[in-house]
Parts: structure tokens; C-alpha cells; sequence
């Protein structure tokens, strides 16, 4: 008859082996996001950890829907890819980034930046006529 020891001792190995890799896969997050109306783009502070500051940051565009029933205000999604993420998370930096919006045709439109597993932060960007009267706007960050 088998032992019941065995699976406990190799599950308690696993266990203490995996920890350590789990402690060093952090995922990146936002500390804050606007839209900056004199350049027309989205400033975007990304928190990550890693072996070095030097993190390259890429926004990838979801498709833009129209919300409401006049249509006027759009809605899409765009995800922040971190260009090393499978740096080992060892120490934590933080990092301004722009992204320019010229060819973010779909305006107004709400804005909603995701990064991976399940942090995301919500701003609403302007028509091109908005800006030219200095509107600007600011979002809610959530997790």
C-alpha cells in the first residue's frame, strides 16, 4: 500500500520551490494617465518591476465602437505592452511614457488602457475641435 507521506512531502516541495518564481512575477500597473491636449497624446506613468529602468513601453489598439444612441462618444480599448516582461522583478521602477493619438480617428472616444493581469485606467480624449479650446480631461485608475 502506497504511503500517504510521499504525495504530501512532494507537494510541500513543489510548494516551496514555486514560491520564490512567484514572488519575482509582478505585473505592471498604472500610477496615473492624462491626455495632453497641447501635443495629442496620452501620458501614461507605468510602475514595473525589473532588473533595469530601461523598459520600452508600446500601446496596441483594440477596435473602436460607437456607445450611446446619437452615437457621438466612442469607446475602445488599447493594451500597454511592457517590451521585457519577462524581466526578473527585482527591484521597482517607474517610468513616464507618451503615445501619440494622430491616428485615434474615433473622437471623442473613452479610452480605457489595460495591462496585464487586471489593472486598468479609464480617460476620456477629446474631438480634434475640443482641442483647440484647452479641454482636457483626467481618468479613474482601477484594479
Amino acid at each position: 500500500m502506497p504511503s500517504m507521506r510521499a504525495p504530501v512531502i512532494w507537494g510541500s516541495l513543489a510548494a516551496t520551490l514555486c514560491l520564490p518564481l512567484m514572488s519575482a512575477v509582478r505585473a505592471d500597473t498604472f500610477r496615473a494617465a492624462h491626455y495632453d491636449p497641447k501635443t495629442d497624446e496620452l501620458v501614461v506613468t507605468m510602475i514595473y518591476g525589473g532588473t533595469n529602468p530601461d523598459h520600452s513601453f508600446s500601446i496596441q489598439w483594440g477596435k473602436c465602437q460607437r456607445l450611446g444612441e446619437d452615437g457621438t462618444l466612442h469607446q475602445v480599448a488599447a493594451q500597454v505592452l511592457d517590451g521585457q516582461w519577462r524581466d526578473t522583478a527585482r527591484q521597482d521602477f517607474t517610468k513616464t511614457v507618451r503615445f501619440p493619438l494622430a491616428s485615434l480617428h474615433c473622437r471623442p472616444a473613452e479610452v480605457t488602457l489595460h495591462t496585464a493581469p487586471r489593472f486598468y485606467y479609464t480617460l476620456l480624449i477629446p474631438t480634434r475641435s475640443e482641442l483647440a479650446g484647452g479641454r482636457s480631461s483626467s481618468g479613474d485608475c482601477h484594479e
